[in-house]
């Protein structure tokens, strides 16, 4: 079985962060591992409270892993502090990790915000050059690019800038009143539409982990990045379908796992 490593955030509502990527990886064939940047109170509605982890253990956390199972894909989902992105970036250079994913968390769906002053400069700075892909959303690639992005070329202008400057490939995704959920991938080799369905489905808590932690877990598969995005849309359009009901208590992901067969038996 191919393996995957999530250093990220926990989530205590178990849909989104470090929960919902190991419910993701698991369900997509691949034996997920963790390194917690930061335990949060959190749920559907907001988050309520933050508390990092220290960089020492966050250090040893990512040692432990690489120095026994050796991951086949990384993803980087939240990471609250300048501190923990050099951390982070540190140890990735040092145990020379490949197929990383980087899911640059600003804010949460609710609306809260996850990264502190200084933490999205040194993730540019540190991260994005060593990412395979990026996958902001149409807010976050407004930060990023310093664009105001209304239109699909200007998500096609803004993928081709960020990729150019950090030289990585860059997934902008839709869904925010731009491009309904199609997503655009730049790479070296061009721009590349990836179009899906509109789900009129309110809970989104969790969606951005879910997509990232997907396309890890076909990087770490061996599908080339076009692939493992197609096979990571597919999945978690899957999990929207399913129109769960959050209010009454379950997560994005708890009834998944009947929902995708062809996963569930790549998984077994």
């Amino acid at each position: 079985m191919k393996t995957a490593l999530s250093i990220a955030g926990s989530d205590s509502s178990g849909g989104a962060g470090i929960q919902a990527d190991m419910k993701t990886m698991a369900m997509n064939g691949v034996y997920a591992m963790t390194a917690i940047t930061a335990l949060t109170a959190q749920n559907t509605t907001g988050v309520q409270g933050i508390h990092e982890v220290p960089t020492e253990f966050l250090a040893m956390q990512i040692d432990s892993v690489f120095t026994d199972i050796v991951p086949d894909a990384v993803k980087i989902g939240m990471v609250a502090s300048a501190e923990l992105v050099e951390t982070i970036g540190a140890k990735l250079a040092e145990h020379h990790a490949k197929n990383i994913v980087v899911d640059p968390v600003m804010i949460a769906t609710s609306g809260s915000a996850l990264a502190k002053g200084g933490a999205v400069e040194r993730m540019q700075e540190v991260l994005f050059p060593l990412a395979t892909v990026i996958t902001p959303n149409i807010p976050e690639a407004q930060v990023l690019s310093g664009m105001t992005i209304h239109s699909a070329s200007e998500m096609e202008e803004a993928a081709e800038l960020l990729g150019k400057k950090y030289g990585c490939a860059v997934l902008v995704k839709g869904g925010h009143a731009v491009s309904d959920a199609n997503d655009v991938l730049w790479t070296d080799g061009g721009i590349v539409w990836f179009h899906g369905k509109h789900i009129d489905n309110p809970n989104t808590h969790g969606t951005g982990c879910t997509l990232s932690s997907a396309i890890a877990s076909n990087l770490a598969k061996g599908y080339p990045l076009k692939e493992a995005i197609e096979r990571a849309k597919a999945y978690i359009s899957g999990a929207l379908s399913a129109m769960l009901d959050l209010g009454q208590g379950s997560g994005p992901l708890d009834h998944l796992f009947d929902l995708s067969g062809e996963y569930a038996k790549e998984a077994k």
